[in-house]
């Protein structure tokens, strides 16, 4: 009998297309199927819990090691949170901004870096770099500035542009620096000092823009007059840096030839000295001996004089040529008359042979 009830099946050769389904019955059909598999008025809470949990759990976030959070409430920054695991009330209630607070971060002022290399390619930027000196010089300056987050609020919410605004204060700091510097100080013994003052006038003026940023340090990447002069600036510096090189040469002979000189001095007035006390040690001796002589010869002046002269032979006669013959024995021979040693005494054969000619 059922049989009989159900309705005919459709031929697969039937090329009529099927109707679509109505939308409103398919809703309702769920509803009624939800409503016979749960207790009347607990679908609709437990769709509100579970939908409930899942927005509680997107307050979870992680701050890494090099990172800060600032989290806001309704727009007003409530805290900021370190690196870790935390926890703020979903939004639309509280909202965070997380930023790297430990990257060091470089602007290039004057130049960009087209390719690192190597070799690194530059490409000017003249309206940035051409500067006018103290002395009303142009020259071309190209730095580098690094700096740091230290104030996460200040740095994200009192300044609408970070880096641009360190670019221009960059730029104008060392524009004030450079109008106050000499243009050959600032082609080269200057540029220590000029990226010094820099650095400490930006920070001056990044602090009162309560921007949160520290400087790293300023460096000069280069420093040269414009294109049109830049040789002739050259052969300045060169002929400076050769009057510089002459004058550490004349200090450094100097320094060494004076410590040497006063030597030399002490050295003269010391063998002075030592000469002086000899002299009058020498001196004292021989009066103290003639005095003693003296006492002496008294006592017994013959056997005094007899004791001088022989003591007096003793030095004299081992200098001379000495012959000793006795006055008997001398009358039976001829004299002798040494020639060669006349000859050596006189110190020349020439003035013997004169005289022997002569003869």
């Amino acid at each position: 009998m059922d049989s009989w009830n159900k309705p005919p099946r459709k031929s697969p050769w039937d090329k009529r297309q099927p109707t679509p389904p109505n939308v409103d019955e398919l809703l309702n059909n769920l509803q009624n199927r939800f409503r016979h598999r749960l207790p009347q008025g607990n679908a609709g809470l437990i769709l509100i819990v579970v939908a409930a949990a899942v927005w509680l759990a997107t307050g979870f976030f992680i701050v890494d090691p090099q990172e800060q959070a600032v989290v806001k409430r309704f727009g007003v920054v409530d805290r900021v949170v370190g690196p870790g695991p935390h926890y703020h009330l979903p939004s639309p209630i509280e909202n965070i901004d997380i930023e790297k607070v430990t990257e060091v971060r470089r602007l290039e002022i004057g130049f960009r870096t087209i390719d690192p290399g190597p070799p690194a390619r530059y490409r000017q930027v003249l309206k940035e770099s051409l500067m006018l000196t103290g002395d009303e010089n142009i020259i071309n300056v190209q730095f580098t500035v690094q700096y740091r987050i230290n104030n996460l609020e200040g740095y994200l919410y009192n300044l609408t542009e970070p880096e641009s605004t360190v670019r221009a204060a960059s730029e104008s700091a060392m524009r004030e620096v450079i109008g106050d510097t000499k243009v050959m100080d600032a082609l080269t013994v200057g540029k220590s000092l000029i990226e010094t003052n820099t650095a400490t006038l930006l920070q001056e003026i990044l602090k009162g823009y309560d921007s949160g940023i520290s400087i790293v340090n300023v460096k000069l990447q280069d420093v040269h007059p414009p294109d049109e002069v830049k040789e002739a600036f050259k052969d300045v510096v060169s002929a400076r840096e050769d009057q510089q090189k002459m004058i550490n040469e004349a200090e450094g002979y100097k320094n060494n030839l004076i410590p040497k000189a006063r030597g030399e001095g002490v050295q003269i007035v010391n063998d002075a000295q030592a000469y002086a006390e000899q002299t009058v040690l020498l001196a004292q001796g021989k009066a103290s001996r003639f005095e003693q002589i003296y006492e002496e010869y008294r006592k017994a002046k013959d056997i005094t004089k007899a004791r001088i002269y022989i003591e007096t032979m003793e030095e004299v006669l081992p200098k001379v040529n000495k012959v000793i013959a006795d006055e008997k024995l001398g009358q039976n021979f001829m004299p002798f008359l040494p020639i060669n040693e006349l000859r050596r005494a006189a110190g020349t054969d020439s003035g013997v042979r004169q005289s022997t000619t002569m003869r």
